[in-house]
C-alpha cells in the first residue's frame, strides 16, 4: 500500500507540474520571448515589459490560485464526506457557498451607496470582505442551529444547509430582480466562478487561510477513519468526537469561504475528487486528505487552463466547466446508491 501511495503521489505531483509550465504558456497572449528570459530580465532590471506583466502580475497568479483552491475545495469535501459518512457531502452541503454569494450580490447591488465613503483600497476589496463575511455568517447560524447542549447534530446541520440554501438563494435571486444591466452581470460573472481577477496579495492571504486549514485538516486523518466505525467506537478509541467536529467544520467553513471570497462559486471539486480516489483507496482518510488536496489542484489547474481556452479571446466562467465535469460523476453516485438499494 505504501508503494502504491507512493506512485500516486509521484504521479500527481507529475501531472501539476506539466499543467503548470502548459498553463504559463497558454492564452489568449502570446509571449514574444522565453519564460526564464521574460523571469530573468524583470529580475535583473525591475522594469514591466508587456510579456513580464502578463506573466508575473496576471498568469502566475492565476495559476497559484488555481492551484490553492482546488486544494482546499478537496481537502474540505473531503473532510466532510468523512465527517457526515456521506460521499454525496461538498462544501456546498452545509451552505457556505451560498452564503457567500447572497453578500456578494448585495455588496454588488447596494455598494454604490457607500463606495464613495470608502477609501480607494477598500473599494477595491469590498467585495471579497463582504462575500467572506457571508460564508462565516452563515457557517455560524447553521452550526448554532445544529448545536444543543454542546453536543452537533450531523442531520440537522445538514437540513439546516438545504434551509440557509433555498433561503439565500431565493434572496439572490430577488437582488438579480432588482438590479441593472450592469449589476446583473457582475453578479451572474461572479456567482459563475472565476479566477481572472486573482493578484499576488490575493494568493498571499489565500496562501494563509489554506495552508493553515490543511495542516490541521491533514491531522485529522485518523479520527475520521475511526468515525468509518461509528462514533461511539470512535470515541470509545478515546478520540474527542464532539470537539472534532466542531474543528472540522469551522476549518473547512474558513478554507471554503476564503476562495469563494475571492473567486466566486466554483462547484463539484469537493464531491469529485474524493470520488474519484476512492476507487483506488476505498476510505481511508489518512491517505485521501493529502491526496486529495494534489488532485484537487491539478483538477482545477487544468479545468482553469481548459476555460481560458476555450472562448479565446474571452474566457469561459470556471465554475461552468466544473459543473459540465461535475454533474455526470454526481449521477454516477446516485446510480451506484440506487443499485445497493436494490
Amino acid at each position: 500500500m505504501k508503494k502504491k501511495i507512493a506512485v500516486y503521489k509521484r504521479l500527481f505531483y507529475i501531472v501539476l507540474l506539466v499543467a503548470l509550465v502548459t498553463a504559463l504558456y497558454l492564452g489568449a497572449y502570446d509571449f514574444n520571448t522565453s519564460i526564464i528570459e521574460i523571469i530573468s530580465t524583470y529580475f535583473s532590471t525591475r522594469t514591466h515589459t508587456p510579456d513580464s506583466f502578463v506573466l508575473i502580475e496576471l498568469r502566475i497568479p492565476r495559476i497559484l490560485m488555481a492551484i490553492l483552491t482546488g486544494a482546499a475545495l478537496a481537502i474540505s469535501g473531503t473532510s466532510l464526506q468523512g465527517l457526515f459518512k456521506n460521499p454525496l457531502a461538498s462544501p456546498d452541503l452545509i451552505g457556505i457557498t451560498s452564503g457567500a454569494v447572497l453578500f456578494a450580490a448585495l455588496t454588488i447591488v447596494f455598494g454604490s451607496a457607500i463606495m464613495p465613503l470608502l477609501p480607494a483600497f477598500f473599494r477595491y476589496i469590498l467585495l471579497s470582505i463582504m462575500a467572506f463575511i457571508g460564508a462565516l455568517l452563515t457557517m455560524w447560524f447553521v452550526y448554532k442551529m445544529a448545536t444543543s447542549n454542546g453536543k452537533t447534530h450531523v442531520l440537522i446541520l445538514l437540513l439546516s444547509g438545504v434551509a440557509i440554501t433555498a433561503l439565500t438563494g431565493a434572496v439572490t435571486g430577488f437582488l438579480t430582480y432588482i438590479s441593472t444591466e450592469e449589476e446583473l452581470r457582475n453578479i451572474t460573472f461572479w456567482s459563475l466562478g472565476s479566477l481572472a481577477g486573482a493578484n499576488w496579495w490575493k494568493v498571499l492571504l489565500v496562501f494563509i487561510v489554506v495552508a493553515g486549514g490543511s495542516i490541521f485538516l491533514l491531522k485529522k486523518g485518523k479520527v475520521l477513519n475511526a468515525l468509518m466505525l461509528g462514533e461511539k467506537e470512535a470515541a470509545h478509541l478515546g478520540f474527542h468526537i464532539e470537539r472534532t467536529k466542531k474543528q472540522i467544520i469551522i476549518a473547512s467553513s474558513l478554507m471554503v469561504g476564503c476562495v469563494v471570497a475571492f473567486n466566486g462559486t466554483i462547484g463539484f471539486i469537493g464531491l469529485v475528487v474524493p470520488y474519484i480516489l476512492r476507487f483506488v483507496f476505498h476510505s481511508n482518510y489518512t491517505i485521501l486528505l493529502p491526496l486529495s488536496m494534489l488532485l484537487g489542484a491539478v483538477v482545477l489547474l487544468i479545468a482553469d487552463t481548459i476555460s481560458r481556452l476555450i472562448v479565446i479571446p474571452a474566457e469561459l466562467p470556471i465554475g461552468i466547466l466544473t459543473a459540465i465535469m461535475g454533474a455526470p460523476v454526481f449521477i454516477s453516485i446516485l446510480i451506484n446508491y440506487k443499485r445497493k438499494l436494490k
